[in-house]
C-alpha cells in the first residue's frame, strides 16, 4: 500500500508578463516527512511556494490537500486549510508578545474580548511540544533570539493546526547550535504527521534532514526522489545542468612578485597576530572557524577596524596601516562584506548607482553625473558578471542572491581594484552563480590581479584558492600550497591550531 499524500502540486504554471516563473511543476509531499525543495536562485521555488501559501495564484494546474481539492484565494485562506510558510524573513510584530504573535488572528475569547488566560495556555502548550518552554507567552518578540523568534513562527503554524509548514532558508542567520535545535523540532513535527517543505542553499543540511527531494532548474521539476537514494553530486548535477567536475573550474594563471604584506598584523579584538604576503596574480585562502578572526583580519587591512599592533604594506606605495577606506579604495584595495545586505549594498538604489558608489570619477564630469555614461559603464559589467536584469536602472532589491552578490562584485570592478578582499564571496549563493563567482576570480587571477579570500566552504577554498591559510583563535597560519591540505587538514589547524595539528 503506498504512503498517503498530505499534499500534491501538478502541472502548476506561473506567468508575469512574457516571463515563465513555473513551467508545468509538480510536486508530492507525505505527512511526517521532510520534503527538499532545491534549486538555484530564479529556478522557481519562492514563486512555487507563494502559489501553495495563497499569496499568487497559478494560472494553470492544481493542487490537493490530504486527498482534496485545494486552491487558495489567500495567505488567510491556505492557513485555515491547514498550509503555513515560514519565510526567511521573519513575518512578526517585534514589539507585541510572543502569545500576540502566535494567535493574532486567531485570538482565544468570545465577542471581541480576548481571553488572557486561554490564550496563555493556547500558547503555552505549542511551546512545550517544539520542547521550549524557556519561552513565555509574555516575552516580547524583539528581545529574543532570530532563533527564539523563528519558534514563535513554528508555534503559530501549531496552534493553527497546520498540515503543511513551509521553512524557507530557515537556517541562513542561524548557528550551528541553533540549527541543530532547529531540526530538533524538525523532528518533532515529523512525528506529529505534519509534512515540512525544507528549502536551502546548504544541500549538507537537505541531505541530512530531508526524506524526500524535488529539484527546479529554469521552472520546471527536473528531478526526485527519496534522498537516502541520491548522491549530492547527483543533485547538483540536476540543479545546474553541469557535472560537479565543473564546480571549480582553473583558470591558468601566473604568479608574481609579492604585492600585499602583513606584518604581526592585530586588532583591537582579533586577529591577535597575523603575517602573510599575497603574491601579484595569487589566490590566497583563508580558513577558520566563525569568530576566529578573519573577517577582522581583511577589515583592518581596508581600514574599516582600527589596528593596534603591525604593518600593512602595498607594494608601489609603502605602508597603509591604518589608512581610511577611501585611501584604501585610492591605494588599489577593493573590499566585499560578508554581510552585503548591510554593508555591501544599499538595496533601494539601482545597479548602476550601487556599481558606480564608490567613484564616480569614470562617469562624471566636474561634479555632474553623465547618465547615458553612467548606464553604459554599467552595462558592460552587467553583461560580463551576467547580472540576469530589465536594466542597470533596476533596483538591486528586486535581484535574486547570486545576483545582488554579482552587484557587490562589479563594484570592485567599477573600481578597478588590484587587490581584491573578498569575505564570504559565495555566501548565500545559489550553485550556479558560484561557478560563475569561482571563474570571475580565476580570470581577474590571469589579469594579474591579487585576491585575499574568506571562506567557510572548504570545497571551495582547495577548489579555488593556490594557497591556504588558517586563522584559529586570532592566529594565522603560514600559508600552505592547497595541493598539499585537504579538508582533515584544514579543520585540524582550525580546531587545534599550528602546533597542536601537526
Amino acid at each position: 500500500m503506498s504512503a498517503p499524500i498530505a499534499l500534491e502540486m501538478s502541472g502548476i504554471e506561473k506567468r508575469f508578463g512574457a516571463t515563465t516563473a513555473l513551467d508545468g511543476v509538480d510536486l508530492q509531499a507525505r505527512p511526517g516527512e521532510v520534503h527538499a525543495l532545491i534549486g538555484e536562485n530564479g529556478a522557481g521555488k519562492s514563486t512555487l511556494m507563494k502559489v501553495l501559501a495563497g499569496a499568487l495564484r497559478a494560472d494553470a494546474g492544481s493542487m490537493q490537500l490530504e486527498g482534496r481539492a485545494y486552491a487558495p484565494t489567500g495567505p488567510a485562506h491556505a492557513r485555515d486549510a491547514g498550509v503555513a510558510m515560514i519565510y526567511q524573513e521573519l513575518t512578526l510584530a517585534p514589539h507585541m508578545s510572543v502569545a500576540d504573535n502566535v494567535l493574532l488572528g486567531i485570538e482565544c475569547g468570545r465577542r471581541g474580548i480576548v481571553d488572557a488566560r486561554a490564550t496563555g495556555a493556547k500558547v503555552k502548550e505549542a511551546l512545550a511540544v517544539l520542547h521550549h518552554t524557556e519561552i513565555s507567552p509574555d516575552d516580547t518578540v524583539k528581545r529574543l533570539s532570530i532563533s527564539a523568534q523563528q519558534l514563535v513562527e513554528v508555534a503559530r503554524a501549531l496552534v493553527a493546526d497546520a498540515r503543511v509548514i513551509i521553512l524557507d532558508e530557515p537556517t541562513s542567520s542561524l548557528t550551528q547550535k541553533d540549527t541543530v535545535r532547529l531540526f530538533e523540532v524538525i523532528h518533532r513535527l515529523k512525528e506529529r504527521g505534519v509534512a515540512v517543505i525544507y528549502i536551502s542553499h546548504f544541500l549538507e543540511e537537505v541531505e541530512e534532514i530531508s526524506d524526500h527531494f524535488t529539484v527546479l532548474r529554469d521552472g520546471r521539476s527536473v528531478g526526485s526522489g527519496r534522498m537516502a537514494d541520491a548522491s549530492l553530486d547527483q543533485i547538483i548535477e540536476l540543479m545546474v545542468g553541469r557535472s560537479v567536475e565543473e564546480m571549480f573550474p582553473r583558470i591558468p594563471h601566473e604568479i608574481g612578485g609579492p604585492v600585499l604584506a602583513l606584518n604581526d598584523l592585530a586588532g583591537r579584538k582579533t586577529p591577535h597576530h597575523a603575517n602573510l604576503s599575497l603574491r601579484r596574480g595569487e589566490i590566497l585562502g583563508v580558513a577558520g572557524l566563525v569568530g576566529a578572526g578573519r573577517t577582522e583580519m581583511l577589515r583592518a587591512v581596508f581600514g574599516l577596524d582600527p589596528i593596534v599592533r603591525g604593518q600593512v604594506t602595498l607594494a608601489g606605495i609603502g605602508d597603509i596601516t591604518g589608512a581610511s577606506p577611501s585611501q584604501a579604495i585610492r591605494s588599489g584595495l577593493g573590499y566585499l562584506s560578508e554581510n552585503r545586505k548591510d554593508e555591501g549594498l544599499l538595496l533601494n538604489l539601482s545597479i548602476a548607482d550601487n556599481v558606480t558608489l564608490s567613484d564616480y570619477r569614470p562617469v562624471s564630469r566636474r561634479g555632474w553625473i553623465s547618465q547615458p555614461k553612467h548606464v553604459a559603464k554599467v552595462a558592460h559589467l552587467v553583461d560580463a558578471l551576467r547580472i540576469k536584469t530589465s536594466s542597470p536602472t533596476a533596483r538591486v532589491d528586486g535581484l535574486s542572491g547570486g545576483n545582488q552578490q554579482k552587484v557587490a562584485l562589479a563594484r570592485l570592478l567599477h573600481q578597478n581594484a588590484d587587490v581584491l578582499l573578498l569575505d564570504e564571496p559565495t555566501r548565500g549563493v545559489d550553485v550556479g552563480s558560484k561557478v560563475q563567482i569561482y571563474e570571475l576570480m580565476g580570470q581577474l587571477a590571469a589579469q594579474g590581479k591579487s585576491i585575499l579570500f574568506v571562506s567557510s566552504y572548504l570545497p571551495e577554498l582547495l577548489g579555488v584558492a593556490d594557497r591556504i591559510c588558517v586563522m584559529n583563535r586570532g592566529e594565522l597560519s603560514p600559508p600552505q600550497p592547497a595541493s598539499e591540505l585537504s579538508e582533515e587538514s584544514i579543520m585540524r589547524m582550525a580546531t587545534l591550531g599550528g602546533e597542536e595539528a601537526s
